[in-house]
């Protein structure tokens, strides 16, 4: 079995490196909505849908997106043990640019404006390939046998190839450039995404925070030291089948990552069933929702490739990117924020206060769980409504939009709370040492 990476939490970075990433991500999945409600019943009828194109990346590039770059500044140095020069300045520079960019692409994915398209190119061109770099570098000193290091090093070189590819894309929405056959390569840059960047960071963290925080066993050796390098390998032999026009190839490899998220996702959920403590708990719920959707996402793109006619309607599509958007990505980010910001919020108020000074609250007061809980349901039955939704829009698609922004939302005010916690608690110690 393999050990998680021991934690240095004196090399934690300000906790204001990392909430403003937390804080600003909920917004994104809130505006999401909010296109949903404006576009109406067509948002679904195609994935092609300039709304839909739009809310797909207000999701995966900034919900999700900005959570994983928040947790990264964040684990560096605690679980990697490799701090970052002056990081609440890089945690400026990337949440600015991040948010300025994915804010700028969207608006103009969603109403035609070329202009806008244009702007974002280099603001997110700077951001993801700058952000990729930074954590290849940083992460250069890592312990060759932290499997969560490894893990994010290979995530972040697949967020850049992601990006590359991405915004060659998005060339032909600004400019117009090229007439390269569009589905081929967006299908190779949802690959690179979902199973690269995004799969292959929740795998990594989750070699630390499963064990940590839902008290299971650990991940077996060879799946921790093994898993992200195949899937790593099998998403570039992808691309370079993709590019080069090997079909034979293709077909072969792309069901590799299929099977390494299928494995892990089924590890997750035998851990978990092993945990040593039986009580309910949000956290450990959003991660098998996660790992549940992971597998049924699985296994429907198996079906969808043994049996091509039902993928003809373009339902298929929109409910695969249902599964691994909201069903996984989301679930397991959602299920990470509420123990990452209250253990963040407890340790850096523990650390600060002197004997004798204002008690801190503990983390179950700092997120009471029965606002998480509430939050967690609203999620639920908003992806459960959406998927409905693909197939009958005009008895489920308003409620399910409702929710999802009620989700969202709540979500906000949750993590807001917490930082308000945060302020007030940090405002007292300050008091009572110049007391």
């Amino acid at each position: 079995m393999s050990d998680p990476a021991p934690l240095s939490l004196e090399q934690a970075p300000p906790i204001q490196a990392p909430i403003r990433f937390f804080l600003s991500a909920p917004l994104f999945s809130l505006l999401a909505a909010a296109l949903m409600l404006l576009t109406g019943q067509n948002f679904l009828d195609s994935r092609w849908n300039p709304a839909m194109l739009a809310a797909t990346h207000l999701l995966t590039l900034g919900h999700i997106g900005l959570i994983m770059q928040g947790a990264i500044l964040q684990m560096l140095p605690v679980v990697a043990g490799t701090p970052i020069n002056n990081p609440l300045r890089v945690a400026k520079l990337v949440h600015l640019s991040g948010v300025t960019g994915v804010l700028l692409m969207c608006f103009g994915l969603a109403f035609s404006q070329r202009l806008a398209l244009q702007l974002a190119i280099p603001v997110l061109a700077a951001d993801f390939l700058l952000f990729a770099g930074l954590v290849v570098y940083t992460l250069r000193h890592a312990m060759s046998q932290n499997m969560t290091a490894r893990a994010m090093r290979l995530a972040a070189i697949l967020l850049a190839a992601t990006a590359l590819l991405g915004l060659i894309l998005l060339s032909n929405h600004a400019f117009g450039w090229w007439t390269a056959p569009r589905p081929v390569y967006t299908n190779l840059h949802l690959s690179l995404g979902l199973f690269g960047w995004i799969g292959i960071l929740v795998i990594g963290v989750a070699f630390q925070v499963v064990p940590m925080f839902q008290l299971t066993p650990i991940y077996p050796k060879t799946l921790a030291r093994w898993l992200s390098v195949v899937l790593s390998a099998s998403l570039a032999m992808l691309a370079v089948s993709t590019i080069a026009g090997w079909d034979f190839v293709h077909d072969i490899v792309e069901f590799v990552p299929a099977a390494g998220m299928a494995g892990f996702a089924i590890t997750t959920l035998w851990l978990q069933a092993k945990r040593k403590r039986k009580l309910p708990d949000v956290t450990l719920a959003f991660w098998r929702v996660a790992m549940g959707s992971l597998l049924l996402a699985t296994m429907a793109w198996v079906a969808g490739r043994v049996f091509p006619e039902i993928t003809t309607s373009g339902r298929h599509g929109i409910l695969l990117g249902l599964l691994m958007i909201g069903g996984f990505a989301m679930s397991a980010t959602n299920g990470m924020l509420y123990k990452i910001t209250p253990f963040l919020i407890w340790f850096h108020l523990q650390s600060k206060r002197k004997p004798g000074g204002p008690s801190v609250p503990n983390v179950k007061l700092i997120l009471p769980e029965r606002h998480t809980r509430r939050q967690m349901w609203l999620h639920y039955t908003a992806v459960g409504l959406l998927m409905a939704a693909v197939l009958q829009p005009v008895w489920f698609f308003y409620p399910a939009a409702l929710l999802f922004g009620a989700s969202s939302l709540a979500l906000w005010f949750n993590l807001l709370s917490a930082a308000r916690t945060y302020q007030r608690i940090h405002g007292e110690i300050v008091r009572s040492a110049l007391a």
